[in-house]
């Protein structure tokens, strides 16, 4: 016999949204207080949202179990394959020493510590972001200047407002690919829908970096490559999240801004070095101390990352893979076993997609990377094993903080919270962005937060009348800013930079940044909604869209034309594995 959920269980909408919250406030003390480590914070937390759906909302137990075994299945498949896959390249670069190129390579453009600080903490953490995420940007752009010569505690503060823009579209788009999941609006729209919100503060943050480093004046001075960096990553990240998808916009637009800003630096350059006031002269600067090809060497994994999650993105490739391993299976006992506040069964369909999941496009990029690299088999396996080892906690917090999203959704909990939120009306899409802001703040990932308020600002948009989308964009777009402010962020940063200790120093230095910005995308998220409404892709209509544009291609050849695009992606990365050897060889300082 189906169960239906009741989203108002204790016959008071306030009374049943307090005890709905009451495993998010407990997020909320277990981080931001307590300090509790991810994991044991989550497992507490579902625990709690467990006992709290059986005893007061009357859900089975089974169903209250197999709702949370669901989203830890994926968490498990797509979520943290993704994550395993692209820290392991990130590692093999370090591993290989072929990193060491890349740092050096970054840091011999300028002697102006603005410059330095936009090209590594702003364009190449975002190439981070894209590439690894959960908190790679910030260790190791922190870590790369101070070993320039910041000041660890200010190197770790300009990090972490530099890593705002990219996070939404951060570690192969995982966290648009999760709200998807969570919410049901369609994966293309929240991609296209963020694409319209974080270009605008793409071309902010360098600027604002540059306010915050050196004052008004100061900045001004070297408006150009501000403009440069920021307007051609904005510029990029526009386009890809609105015509490719959402796993690559981070790694092309840090490519495009890295480039373009390098070569502009080249030919420009303020009239005077600013450096700190502790500095006697621009001492900063590094030599390069590689040939171009052994620059290009090391780069070529992340390009190779590149051109595959580039190709897994092209729908008769998605389409072959799909067709060559996809397996679906209904999870027993919970699909269609709970009946929703409309009436209507609950699918509970799980999809196993060995082949197009983008965590195997990195896989390729990986195993090609290994002879770009100069790595044995045995350095590889030996790096496999460290990744796994080093990721096993956040792979268990990702899938337990998926249950307990998933657990939200089939308790009616998440329902019972997005008609209470929406009693603050058309005010809505405004506290959307802070709410987003909130969940990245308690769980330190974008990916978590769209886990746990994913659905609630979908359900909450359609009580109000307005496009879910927008909602469910702008718990992304906005929790981009509370990971300045994250513990876990904070964490990272003071031990990347050798200050352990600073951490309330640098909680205060970005907590107003933090703010500001998620104020301005609140009113952006606000216009969006009710006057620039243009702006918004209604995901209904893409769906269809994209549903029309997949019969026609069938019609035309799919599965032909999907095996020519996969055998040209492999011709040009072996090409690339190939070319990387014969003109990077050369002994790693």
């Amino acid at each position: 016999m189906p169960w239906k959920m009741d989203i108002n269980p204790l016959g008071s909408l306030a009374l049943s949204a307090f005890v709905a919250a009451i495993p998010i406030l407990f997020l909320f003390w277990a981080l931001a207080y307590k300090r509790m480590k991810g994991h044991w914070a989550a497992i507490l937390a579902v625990c709690i949202a467990m006992l709290i759906s059986i005893v007061s909302y009357g859900m089975p137990v089974n169903l209250s179990v197999l709702s949370i075994f669901n989203g830890f299945l994926f968490g498990l498949w797509p979520v943290c394959w993704i994550v395993v896959t692209a820290v392991y390249i990130y590692n093999l670069s370090v591993e290989t020493r072929q990193f060491e190129i890349i740092k050096n390579s970054l840091a011999s453009i300028s002697d102006d510590r603005r410059v330095q600080a936009v090209i590594i903490a702003y364009s190449f953490g975002a190439f981070l972001e894209g590439a690894a995420g959960f908190g790679t940007p910030v260790a190791i752009s922190a870590a790369m200047l101070a070993g320039l010569g910041f000041n660890p505690v200010y190197a770790a503060g300009i990090c972490l407002i530099a890593n705002t823009a990219p996070v939404a579209f951060g570690a192969i788009g995982i966290p648009i690919v999760v709200a998807s999941g969570v919410s049901g609006v369609d994966l293309m729209a929240i991609s296209k829908m963020v694409g319209r919100q974080l270009p605008f503060f793409s071309i902010i943050v360098p600027f604002y970096m540059a306010v915050v480093m050196a004052g008004w004046k100061k900045a001004v001075e070297i408006w150009p490559i501000l403009l440069v960096s920021g307007g051609s990553f904005a510029l990029t990240q526009f386009f890809v999240s609105n015509y490719i998808g959402p796993y690559l916009p981070d790694i092309l637009s840090a490519i495009v801004s890295i480039i373009a800003t390098v070569i502009f630096a080249k030919i420009w350059h303020p009239k005077e070095s600013w450096t700190f006031e502790h500095e006697a002269a621009a001492t900063g600067k590094a030599k390069l101390e590689y040939t171009g090809g052994q620059v290009f060497r090391a780069w070529a994994p992340f390009i190779l990352l590149s051109i595959f999650v580039a190709a897994w993105g092209v729908k008769p490739i998605k389409e072959v893979l799909d067709q060559l391993a996809t397996f679906k299976f209904s999870i027993p006992g919970l699909d269609k076993e709970v009946i929703d506040h409309i009436g209507k069964p609950k699918a509970a369909v799980y999809a196993f997609n060995l082949l197009s999941a983008a965590g195997t496009a990195i896989l390729f990029a990986g195993l090609l990377s290994i002879p770009v690299m100069g790595a044995s088999i045995g350095t590889a396996l030996k790096v496999a094993g460290k990744t796994l080892n080093q990721l096993k906690w956040p792979i268990v917090t990702i899938g337990t903080i998926l249950g307990f999203a998933y657990l939200y959704n089939f308790s009616g909990m998440a329902i019972t919270l997005g008609y209470a939120f929406a009693s603050t009306g058309s005010i809505f899409p405004f506290f959307a962005a802070f709410l987003g802001w909130l969940g990245v703040f308690m769980t330190g990932s974008d990916t978590s937060s769209n886990a746990l308020f994913g659905k609630l600002q979908e359900v909450t948009a359609r009580q109000i009348g307005i496009d879910p989308v927008v909602t469910v964009a702008s718990n992304s777009s906005g929790g981009v800013f509370g990971k300045m402010i994250s513990p876990q962020s904070i964490a990272v940063a003071t031990a990347a930079t050798g200050s352990v200790g600073e951490e309330g120093n640098i909680f205060r230095f970005t907590l107003k940044h933090s703010l500001v910005l998620t104020f301005l995308l609140g009113v952006l998220a606000m216009l969006q909604a009710y006057v620039f409404t243009w702006m918004v892709p209604h995901w209904e209509q893409v769906v269809q869209t994209a549903v029309a544009a997949t019969k026609s291609v069938a019609q035309t050849g799919m599965s032909q034309a999907g095996v020519n695009y996969l055998i040209g992606t492999f011709v040009i990365s072996i090409f690339i594995v190939i070319l990387s050897r014969i003109i990077g060889k050369g002994e790693v300082k």
